[in-house]
C-alpha cells in the first residue's frame, strides 16, 4: 500500500463502527493463504458457491477457480455473501488449459499442489505434512473427478479415508473435511501460517470498502482534497 492508501484507509475507518473493526480485526488474526484451494470445473453453483462459503469460513482467502469444461456461477443464496470477502482468481481463456495456468502461478507463488482422489495410492489428508510449505488443495468435477492432467501433474495426491460402499463424497463436503483437517494441523503448530501486516492492511482497505455505505463517493471526495 502507498502512502495515498494508507491515508484512505485512515479516512474510510471514521465511519466503521467500533464493534466492526474489532470483528474485522479478529477475522485478520486468523486469516491464511498458507493454505488455498483449487476448483476444478464445477459445474454446479451450489457446490462451488458451498466451497467458497467454507473457505470463507475456514479463514482461507485465495480461491482459484479453473473454467475449462464448467462456468464458475454464483449461487447467492448458498454463498450469503460469503464471497465479498474472498480473494476469487478465475482461469477461463478458451485458447490455454486453464489448469495448467493455475498450477504454474500456484507454483511461482511457492504452493504444493496437493488433489484430492479417492484412490488409495494418496496421502490420508490426516497424515498431510503441512510444515512441508504452502498447500493448495485442488478438487475436481462433481462426476468425473480431477482432469488427467490434473493428476499427472500433482506434486502429491490426497485422500479422505471413506469406510461406506460410496467411493466419493460432494464437492462441497470434500472441502470442508480437508480443511478442517488442515487448518486444524496449522493452528495446533508453531508455523507462521497467517498473513502479514502488509496483507492485513491491504484486506483491511478492501473491506472497509465494502462495508462503507458509498463508499465510492467517500473516497472520491477524499482524493479530491489530497490533490
Amino acid at each position: 500500500m502507498n502512502a495515498v492508501d494508507l491515508k484512505l484507509l485512515e479516512h474510510l475507518s471514521q465511519f466503521v463502527s467500533d464493534h466492526k473493526k474489532e470483528f474485522i480485526e479478529k477475522v485478520l488474526a486468523q486469516r491464511t493463504r498458507y493454505v488455498t484451494v483449487v476448483l476444478e470445473n464445477i459445474y454446479q453453483s451450489q457446490n462451488a458457491s458451498a466451497a467458497i462459503r467454507t473457505c470463507e469460513c475456514m479463514g482461507v482467502q485465495d480461491i482459484h477457480v479453473v473454467e475449462d469444461t464448467a462456468k464458475y456461477e454464483l449461487n447467492l443464496r448458498v454463498l450469503r455473501g460469503s464471497n465479498k470477502w474472498m480473494t476469487i482468481k478465475r482461469y477461463k481463456d478458451r485458447t490455454i488449459n486453464n489448469t495448467e495456468a493455475c498450477f504454474a502461478h500456484l507454483r511461482e507463488s511457492g504452493y504444493r499442489i496437493c488433489v484430492a482422489d479417492p484412490a488409495e495410492d494418496g496421502t490420508a489428508i490426516d497424515d498431510l505434512d503441512v510444515t512441508e510449505g504452502k498447500i493448495a488443495l485442488v478438487f475436481g468435477n462433481e462426476l468425473r473427478g480431477p482432469s488427467d492432467w490434473c493428476l499427472a501433474q500433482a506434486d502429491q495426491k490426497v485422500r479422505i479415508p471413506m469406510f461406506g460402499f460410496t467411493e466419493s463424497l460432494n464437492v462441497s463436503v470434500s472441502a470442508a473435511i480437508c480443511l478442517s483437517t488442515v487448518m486444524r494441523k496449522l493452528r495446533t503448530s508453531d508455523l507462521a501460517f497467517t498473513l502479514s501486516e502488509a496483507e492485513k492492511q491491504e484486506l483491511r482497505l478492501a473491506w472497509y470498502r465494502k462495508i462503507v455505505r458509498r463508499s465510492e463517493i467517500h473516497e472520491r471526495e477524499f482524493l479530491r482534497t489530497i490533490e
